[in-house]
């Protein structure tokens, strides 16, 4: 079931009836230059309210402590007290960010996030967790906290390129596998962008909300969402400062097939659920081979769910069902990244 925080339809018209119900003292927006080109102006058309524009520079680059320390001085600039509201529109990182920054900007002022692509609306819309990159690891400095409004509208999807999309298309798919094995049958059968973007942008948020529901603070359940992030997350930050750098859900699908191999590894799946899950991401993704296997195993042992320095993953228990908390040896990573460099070769 989804929250009641969060709103899915028209996001001006949503967004006009939250302020006509509030009385905030000031009213900001923290934009990309791409969600103010595309997104933002479609929002303000027709409603009538005072607010200023904060920008920052676009992608995971900016997502950090000197974008944070940038806002926090506008917002003081322009007299934002407790009684303000910062939106956040754009994409996971103005999302992350922005509920960051207002999080912690005089202990804590009203926000809402307005996503704007596949990849913030079905899995940074759902959750609470806030946070900015750190000496080039990933959500390193962050909290939990849940906005006070987020809106969901599919329409802004338009605005991207197949590449942004097809990124944001790895967490569908990965809700699939963890929670739901009909769901991803159905949508391994069509065309990926031949999609009903209300309804997999609603059964995403379903998922996600139902598992986040029973473990806030990511202390059991809610691991399962992480499938496919240890190592994805350790090839992304491997490739940050290259010049074939992925995006996050590139990272992501090359991290489900390889944490695939070692659930296969680990006997938690039979090979015909590997097979699928393998070729279906490599028909919908067109992603080189890897290299730098050792930096990808060091970075994988920042990964904020070890314990011990025990690198601990989700694994899949066949298609629609996961487990969490398993610990994996360095050598079997290597072997599933031998296993993607292979399959990319067919």
């Amino acid at each position: 079931m989804i929250p009641n925080h969060i709103k899915i339809g028209n996001a001006g018209k949503i967004l006009s009836q939250y302020i006509s119900e509030n009385n905030f003292s000031k009213i900001g927006f923290l934009a990309d230059n791409n969600s103010i080109k595309y997104c933002l102006n479609r929002i303000l058309e027709n409603h009538d309210f005072d607010c200023h524009t904060i920008t920052i520079e676009d992608g995971e680059e900016n997502k950090n402590l000197s974008s944070c320390e940038k806002v926090w001085k506008e917002l003081i600039d322009l007299k934002f007290d407790r009684n303000s509201l910062l939106i956040n529109i754009g994409g996971g990182v103005i999302c992350d960010l922005g509920g960051f920054v207002a999080s912690t900007f005089m202990r804590g002022i009203d926000f809402i996030n307005i996503p704007t692509t596949l990849l913030s609306q079905v899995d940074a819309s759902v959750g609470g967790k806030l946070g900015v990159d750190f000496q080039n690891l990933k959500n390193i400095i962050g909290i939990f906290r849940e906005p006070n409004c987020v809106i969901v509208d599919t329409i802004f999807l338009e605005s991207l390129s197949k590449r942004e999309l097809r990124s944001g298309f790895a967490e569908v798919i990965k809700h699939c596998l963890i929670r739901d094995r009909v769901m991803f049958d159905k949508i391994s059968k069509n065309d990926w962008d031949d999609n009903d973007w209300d309804e997999i942008v609603q059964h995403s948020i379903n998922i996600k909300s139902e598992v986040v529901s029973n473990d806030l603070k990511e202390s059991g359940l809610r691991k399962i969402l992480n499938f496919g992030h240890t190592i994805g997350h350790a090839i992304e930050t491997t490739y940050l400062d290259k010049k074939n750098k992925f995006l996050h859900g590139e990272a992501i699908v090359i991290g489900m097939i390889c944490e695939s191999f070692i659930s296969y590894q680990h006997k938690k799946i039979d090979k015909d659920d590997l097979e699928k899950i393998t070729k279906y991401i490599l028909k919908v993704y067109y992603l080189p081979k890897l290299g730098f296997f050792d930096t990808i195993i060091k970075n994988t042992y920042h990964d904020k769910k070890n314990i011990s320095q025990n690198i601990r993953s989700s694994l899949l228990e066949g298609i629609g069902s996961c487990d969490y908390d398993i610990t994996i040896e360095p050598d079997l990573i290597n072997e599933s990244l031998e296993y993607y460099n292979q399959r990319c070769d067919e």
